[in-house]
């Protein structure tokens, strides 16, 4: 069952909007069970490419260190839909800099792929399951390259493992949480993440 929410312009942050809506499309979900008893079999509401983007983009820019040998400078991360992986990818921009690149700077991207997990101590929603598609460079030689390639993985973990992109409060989703009702399943469609709601795991 779905719901259109119209939110009104507010200096929210994005994940602070999007639990405005869930807020306000459970609440009508809730007022409609009587008449659809089967309408709370699943409950579930959407967050767009858009707004993930958007919390994603907050995260950046970052810039990590190598042993003094190298910097890598992290920006302008790019989030697509992976509806037949079930994933999310992101591809964010990288400058590599030092003096094991004697000194000059290249650019490139990191191309990573990720799923989502909720962590309920603390109500979030978090990337995990990351998946290094490559870490690119323009204007290395081959050695170079290849040599570079050895940091990407690191560099996808330290970047984006964990990186929290929405968050839920009891102010929020107070109507979820008098349900009983959790984040359970995640999935990647066109339009964009369908969080499927499921019962509060008994402590």
């Amino acid at each position: 069952m779905k719901f259109g929410i119209g939110l009104p312009h507010a200096s929210y942050s994005p994940q602070r909007r999007v639990l405005l809506g869930a807020a306000v499309s459970l609440g009508l979900l809730a007022a409609g069970c009587a008449s659809s008893p089967s309408a709370m079999a699943q409950p579930s509401y959407t967050i767009s490419a858009g707004q993930i983007q958007e919390a994603m983009g907050q995260k950046f820019p970052r810039s990590y260190g190598f042993g003094g040998l190298m910097n890598l400078a992290l920006s302008n991360p790019q989030i697509h839909l992976r509806p037949d992986r079930n994933r999310l990818n992101t591809v964010i921009a990288v400058a590599a800099t030092g003096p094991l690149l004697q000194a000059r700077s290249y650019l490139g991207m990191l191309d990573v792929d990720f799923s989502l997990r909720y962590e309920a101590s603390d109500r979030t929603l978090r990337a995990t399951d990351l998946h290094l598609n490559g870490l690119r460079m323009e204007g290395l030689n081959a050695q170079m390259e290849q040599m570079l390639q050895q940091y990407g993985s690191t560099l996808a973990q330290r970047s984006l493992q964990e990186v929290v992109l929405h968050q839920l409060t009891d102010k929020d989703l107070a109507m979820v949480n008098g349900l009983g009702l959790e984040p359970g399943k995640f999935t990647v469609t066109p339009k964009g993440l369908l969080v499927t709601l499921q019962n509060k795991a008994v402590p």
